[in-house]
């Protein structure tokens, strides 16, 4: 039995995608060491909160900048933290099949229970292209596949007809969807039909608190520093509890101001090591932010953490 066999006796997909599944920070120590100390807290914090899975190297995780080793070591630290509570999915955000493929099999081999794939980037690419893309990572390894929809990296959209084409296969879990449009999130949701085990989650942060979004789960990239609220957004538009979701949606819209304060990414790290989860060093080339940013940050995030909380 793999570690993946064994992790996968205390969960389901089902439930995994179904709530709120964060795409976690790497942190890092200054010489680029992946801080499995910092990585393991910031494991039990989202879990502690109620969160159904975890999405190592996405775009939060930076996985598209992290060496390969260092992407070993983030897959390996996070499914030990996990201890099988919750599945690990890897992401492959690398811009063509071959690197990816390569990566898929090391994600398998440290563990991952599945794995987040985008579009190809850098060249020019069209849906043809991504089919055979996913297609070539499915007959690399046996890990099923989230695909993921984020243009704003990518420079490709991951159209709604190549999803629905790959859905086709057992093996796609579903789908993540960060490319802020709502039409075309809407235009995924009939996959369903013919799947109705495919999950279509939401990644865009600004859509999923301007209205209650109709996502089977949310993929936030600040649910890093405030789990238990994302938590309580999702659990709120399940039981169709509109005063409460506006109530959280307004504290989400409050708690945004932190991103005024440097790069998405190290403003993020900041936000965190005001928790005490890592110290706010990003993969380079970016530079941590100012102490002035980081006192601004932490006096923000401080603000939405749950009763007594303590750093």
């Amino acid at each position: 039995m793999t570690t993946a066999d064994v992790a996968r006796t205390t969960w389901t997909w089902e439930t995994a995608l179904g709530g709120v599944v964060p795409p976690i920070i790497t942190p890092l120590q200054p010489d680029g060491e992946i801080d499995v100390d910092a990585l393991t807290k910031v494991v039990e914090h989202v879990l502690a909160a109620g969160c159904g899975g975890l999405f190592a190297l996405g775009g939060t995780g930076e996985g598209a900048w992290l060496t390969t080793r260092q992407r070993g070591a983030v897959v390996r630290a996070t499914v030990a933290a996990s201890k099988g509570r919750v599945p690990v999915l890897a992401g492959l955000m690398l811009p063509a099949t071959g690197p990816a493929r390569d990566a898929a099999r090391q994600a398998e081999a440290d563990g991952a229970n599945a794995l987040v794939v985008g579009s190809p980037y850098y060249l020019p690419v069209g849906p043809d292209d991504q089919r055979r893309h996913v297609e070539a990572i499915l007959a690399a390894v046996d890990l099923p596949i989230m695909l993921y929809n984020i243009p704003s990296c990518t420079h490709h959209v991951l159209l709604p007809e190549t999803v629905a084409t790959l859905a086709a296969e057992p093996r796609i879990l579903g789908v993540k969807d960060s490319g802020g449009d709502m039409d075309a999130f809407q235009r995924l949701l009939p996959i369903k039909r013919q799947r109705p085990d495919f999950r279509v989650l939401m990644g865009d942060g600004n859509l999923m608190i301007a209205d209650p979004p109709p996502a089977d789960g949310l993929v936030p990239g600040p649910a890093n520093i405030t789990p238990h609220l994302y938590v309580a957004l999702h659990r709120a538009r399940l039981a169709d509890d509109l005063p409460a979701w506006r109530r959280v949606a307004a504290e989400l819209r409050e708690l945004y101001a932190f991103t005024r304060y440097g790069h998405p990414i190290t403003a993020t790290k900041a936000a965190c090591a005001a928790l005490g989860l890592g110290d706010g060093h990003p993969a380079p080339p970016l530079a941590p932010v100012t102490p002035e940013q980081q006192e601004a940050i932490a006096a923000i995030v401080r603000r939405y953490q749950p009763q007594g909380w303590s750093a």
